[in-house]
């Protein structure tokens, strides 16, 4: 069965062009050239992907993504494709909830890559099906789920598989360079600060005061640490 993915972008020959080429690579792709219509599409199908554009027609990619990070498509992965060169956008997508970004224009194959990469992430199964639990805080990889004090958390799947890569290795040090191989199975670019915008947005998730963060600590020239020890558990 074909991968289902939803394109949102109202360059109608550029859409056609990757139509046909993920089809011919495994993919079953749907396009919507406005945002109210790329809405209405997310909101109605079963998606394994959505590929978002920021300059819309008749919306505001930012805010779509925003959107899409609630109700039903809250889970769906997000890769937000960008034609401006202001990095402030990008880590703005990535704020409101997108997965990862690719600056337009772009190699069609890299593209094909990043979708590969994410959707792995997705289906990517933990050899151990109980869940993670530390203090308040739980983590159900099985049923992709965060919990604190029993109340669900919305991550982004990239932010799901990022915190459990962090929490599998609690109370160890991790640099930027060693979560990003984790997770994305790529090498860290020097001016890549995705992982840092992720962090936040996790933190603002189950952390009690994300400006004093007690879970995920950190450590300056070095990383991040997961705390072993939460909410006044013996270690």
């Amino acid at each position: 069965m074909l991968e289902p993915l939803l394109l949102i972008d109202d360059d109608v020959r550029l859409s056609q062009m990757l139509v046909q080429y993920l089809g011919e690579a495994g993919y079953q792709v749907t396009s919507a050239y406005t945002g109210k219509e790329g809405l209405k599409l997310a909101q109605q199908g079963e998606w394994s992907l959505i590929i978002l554009d920021l300059m819309l027609p008749d919306a505001d990619g930012l805010d779509l993504c925003r959107q899409l990070r609630v109700g039903t498509t809250a889970a769906i992965p997000i890769l937000m494709l960008t034609a401006r060169g202001d990095a402030t956008d990008r880590i703005i997508g990535l704020e409101m909830g997108a997965d990862d970004y690719l600056p337009k224009p772009f190699e069609p194959r890299e593209l094909r890559a990043r979708i590969k990469a994410i959707l792995r992430r997705g289906l990517r199964e933990s050899t151990h099906t109980q869940a993670l639990r530390f203090g308040r805080l739980e983590i159900d990889r099985e049923a992709r789920e965060v919990r604190v004090d029993g109340q669900l958390r919305e991550l982004t799947s990239y932010q799901f598989d990022l915190l459990v890569a962090m929490a599998e290795r609690a109370g160890r040090v991790l640099s930027r360079e060693q979560l990003m191989d984790m997770v994305k199975g790529e090498t860290l670019e020097a001016f890549d600060r995705s992982i840092d915008v992720h962090i936040s947005r996790i933190r603002a998730a189950i952390e009690d005061n994300p400006k004093q963060p007690k879970r995920i600590i950190t450590l300056r020239g070095a990383g991040y640490i997961f705390a072993r020890s939460q909410d006044g558990e013996e270690q």
